[in-house]
């Protein structure tokens, strides 16, 4: 008689992880949802199907509710489908932290827009900042699936992120009383080794309760993830997670195919799926995604990831920015950046939001020089305001982000801090959003506290639409497209200020008038740049005019900030060079800038 083949739980991560791994997340959901069918059709009853960096992305990019995609992905999988969303502990969907208010809304939201599951993850592994969000979870009667996320070290560091340490957090879990209905070790960078994954999972499966449900979630980014879930299926595991063609594989997880193969006559049953059907299922999302251009690296494996432990979904959500920007020949320089940066940061795991903090320091030391400049999420974590990290942080890298950031470091309970934090609150956004003359629901309110101005510009219909099709990067290759002006600009006609919003693909341009726009010196006022006693003030990275602060006529002290830049998801302040008056200033707000462009001139 034949043995029985253990059954497996395959979430499928296609919409979610693998379109963010893929496409840093900016895919049309009336382009997905018949792929979504064929794999209903297909059996898959498991998806991975929003949050994570997936939320935001619809409203920064794609002109798209969150909200409104998760109802029509319920409506087409139907009631019984487990559906699973992505959370970041006391971050949920945000790259800071959220008040107690704000955490308990984004569970009441996900329950009420279709969610069953929410994996949830802390990237310190500070089993704290996990608590009050897994109480509002069960709460409002979503499943739990509690996280302790891992990665393998750089080479030759020590200290954290081992099997020991591991069983340390799980440890702390299960003495903290929180509430879960599973448990996942997430690899966000797919670094970890099989030995290791072999050893994690063993110690789980005998230090957890008898039938808990237990998985690992890995990335083939380091090219060992189908080694990975082999190794923990064999230590005990009861889940893996999967993508389909054309978004498995490179920086996202592996295929499901793939995995299929891998299990072949061995002892496990992967969903009770069919290959004919998965393959049927996968012909479809190729049909769906086949105008989408998809960046080269996204479909590669790196060996070098294990020496910069970068997230596939971070990794080409960055680059996307990065061809934005017009520098991607610098990526190179900051993947090897990574390595120290991830050392002195004290070894939160490279998932979001440390993986983006990791990034954008590393960003930050190719472009202005090592620890010149301290990105505010980075030093806001070594300073503790995010919780403990897993080891102490370069003692001198603390010194310079406090000095740089003007923050004490602290101990103190980020939740605490984040509700004493006016910005943070429920009325406050429904102040913004009333003085906007926007509707005050619980999905606006949420939408705004998550994404900010980006947010309050969608609800007002002034979002790009930022979507890569293949016919736009061959034109641009040919330097007949002008899709990377996508944005909002401010333009002067005849002395009357007007918006302009350029969409890429077929987006209308909209014209609206301009509330704000620095009114250009007549022509016989304006002082030349190699005018005696002018300073130029320049762009030191390219990016986006998001505010500026000094105008013409003001005076001006050296290193005082004159206006603020967007670059790479930072805030990056435009000091002026001397102490003296505001010339001229040379940009608009919303304008895009590249890096060495002058922006203003200091006489």
């Amino acid at each position: 008689m034949a043995k029985k083949k253990k059954y497996i739980d395959v979430m499928d991560t296609t919409f979610r992880d693998g379109f963010q791994s893929v496409f840093g997340g900016r895919v049309l959901m009336e382009d997905f949802l018949p792929a979504v069918e064929a794999a209903k059709e297909a059996g898959i009853t498991h998806f991975e199907f929003g949050g994570g960096a997936r939320f935001q992305s619809l409203f920064f990019y794609l002109q798209e509710n969150a909200f409104d995609m998760m109802d029509k992905f319920r409506e087409t999988v139907g009631p019984d489908a487990n559906l699973q969303t992505l959370a970041r502990g006391i971050n949920t969907v945000m790259l800071d932290t959220g008040s107690r208010e704000m955490i308990d809304l984004h569970a009441k939201l996900f329950k009420k827009h279709g969610t069953t599951t929410i994996r949830n993850f802390d990237a310190l592994n500070d089993v704290d900042n996990l608590a009050y969000s897994a109480e509002c979870i069960k709460k409002h009667g979503l499943k739990h699936e509690v996280v302790v996320t891992i990665m393998d070290l750089p080479p030759g560091c020590h200290g954290a992120h081992d099997a020991p340490f591991y069983e340390k957090v799980l440890r702390n879990i299960l003495d903290s009383g929180l509430e879960f209905d599973s448990v996942c070790f997430k690899d966000a960078s797919g670094t970890s080794n099989p030995n290791k994954v072999y050893e994690t999972i063993k110690m789980a499966r005998k230090l957890l309760p008898e039938g808990t449900h237990l998985r690992l979630h890995t990335h083939e980014t380091a090219g060992v993830s189908v080694a990975c879930y082999l190794a923990a299926l064999e230590a005990g595991a009861d889940g893996i997670d999967m993508a389909a063609h054309p978004v498995s594989g490179g920086t996202s997880q592996p295929d499901i195919l793939t995995m299929l193969h891998a299990t072949k006559n061995g002892d496990y049953d992967l969903g009770g799926l069919e290959l004919e059907k998965i393959l049927a299922y996968e012909e479809v999302l190729q049909e769906c995604l086949k105008e989408y251009f998809i960046p080269p690296e996204a479909t590669q494996v790196s060996p070098l990831i294990p020496f910069s432990p970068m997230p596939g979904g971070a990794l080409t959500a960055n680059t996307q920015m990065m061809r934005d920007s017009g520098i991607l020949h610098k990526y190179p320089e900051v993947i090897r950046a990574m390595q120290e940066v991830v050392e002195k940061g004290g070894y939160g795991t490279s998932v979001t939001p440390v993986s983006q903090f990791y990034w954008q320091q590393a960003f930050n030391n190719v472009m202005f020089g090592p620890w010149k400049k301290i990105a505010p999420g980075y030093g806001r974590m070594v300073l503790g305001y995010f919780g403990k990290t897993p080891a102490e942080p370069d003692a001198e890298v603390v010194k310079i982000a406090a000095e740089q950031l003007k923050l004490e470091p602290t101990k103190e309970n980020p939740l605490d801090i984040a509700d004493r934090d006016e910005t943070k609150s429920i009325a406050y956004w429904a102040k913004v959003l009333e003085d906007e003359g926007l509707e005050s629901s619980e999905e606006n309110i949420f939408i705004a506290a998550a994404c900010d101005k980006k947010g309050i510009a969608f609800l007002k219909g002034e979002s790009p639409l930022m979507v890569r099709k293949k016919d736009q990067e061959e034109n641009k290759e040919e330097g007949g497209s002008m899709s990377n002006a996508s944005g909002v600009y401010t333009v002067v006609v005849n002395g009357e200020k007007f918006k302009v919003e350029v969409a890429e693909g077929e987006g209308e341009i909209v014209v609206k008038e301009a509330t704000e726009a620095p009114q250009p010196a007549p022509e016989s006022e304006v002082p030349a740049e190699n005018a005696p006693g002018m300073t130029e003030v320049k762009a030191q990275v390219p990016g986006n005019v998001w505010k500026i602060i000094k105008n013409p006529g003001e005076s001006v002290e050296e290193g005082e900030v004159i206006m603020i830049l967007e670059a790479m998801k930072m805030e990056i302040d435009v000091p002026s060079p001397k102490s003296g008056t505001i010339a001229k200033i040379n940009v608009a707000t919303n304008q895009a800038v590249q890096e060495g462009q002058t922006l203003a001139l200091v006489e």
